[in-house]
């Protein structure tokens, strides 16, 4: 990847536009977010007709994600082919009992749904919105999906996330500011079981931190304890009196004796540290 450093972003995405050129015909993987978003959006641009969507909807997805991707692919202009799927993340053999390689069922499910659409609409390839910073933490599920055929066209153009974002500011895209997003099952400890109630209530506790006006933020799940991760810059906010009490009573409500606060901040992949999977000094960019 070091061929890649001394390119701009926009001979990044110029290369990323001849691959997308070379695949043809192409199914994106898409969930909606920042990466998998501005992948669609080029490839659609690229490939137009030839450029289908999936998005596989589970329990492990939040449910304001879902109406989002559905937008999102609208205003992109997929419309029918636009493919939303029912997905069974935690029927795979071993996911829910959430072992280190649980990215590795999860994109094992991915493919076999999204590998079966694409041979049907006579796709040459399904891609993901991987990009080079995602090379850099434990990350089972990028090796699991290449081992089924899948394609990672932003690591093959050398494109990581500040190039992503700032590309999709120039080319209108909403989610160029878009908080970090994550499967709801990245919020259990590795041996921590997941339920659909667990899921559940991760899920509510977070729609009802943004209630509140927090952006990026994680409810890490141990068992009586809510585990809270907000960007530093909000971490001041959310010890303010009434806004602390309004956060605790979130998390009581919904079952969590403590609701604790990581003064550590946001961090995406922070339970991987530990499990010793990354350095317990790493910080989120």
């Amino acid at each position: 990847m070091l061929a890649y450093s001394a390119l701009t972003a926009v001979e990044k995405l110029a290369s990323l536009r001849a691959i997308l050129r070379a695949y043809e015909r192409v199914v994106v993987a898409f969930s909606g977010g920042v990466d998998s978003t501005f992948l669609l959006s080029v490839a659609a641009d690229e490939l137009g007709p030839n450029c289908f969507a999936i998005t596989c909807v589970s329990e492990t997805m939040a449910r304001s994600e879902v109406e989002d991707a559905r937008a999102l692919g609208q205003e992109i202009g997929l419309g029918e082919r636009h493919h939303i799927v029912a997905s069974d993340e935690l029927g795979q053999p071993g996911f829910a009992e959430n072992p280190a390689h649980r990215c590795a069922l999860c994109k094992t499910e991915l493919m076999e749904l999204a590998a079966p659409l694409a041979e049907t609409l006579g796709a040459r390839f399904v891609a993901l919105g991987t990009n080079t910073d995602d090379t850099g933490d434990y990350r089972p599920g990028i090796r699991a999906a290449a081992d089924r055929g899948a394609r990672a066209p932003m690591i093959e153009a050398g494109l990581g996330k500040q190039d992503i974002r700032t590309l999709s500011k120039e080319l209108g895209l909403r989610t160029w500011d878009k908080p970090q997003l994550a499967c709801l099952s990245s919020r259990f400890p590795y041996g921590t079981h997941i339920t659909p109630e667990r899921l559940r209530r991760v899920d509510a506790f977070e729609e009802g931190l943004r209630a509140l006006g927090f952006a990026q933020l994680r409810v890490r799940f141990h068992d009586a304890i809510a585990r809270v991760e907000l960007s530093r810059d909000e971490l001041t906010r959310a010890v303010d009196p009434d806004v602390r009490e309004q956060i605790v009573t979130l998390g009581k409500d919904l079952g969590f004796t403590y609701v604790t606060l990581d003064l550590g901040g946001f961090r995406s992949g922070s339970l991987n540290e530990a499990a010793g999977l990354v350095p317990l000094r790493r910080r989120s960019p």
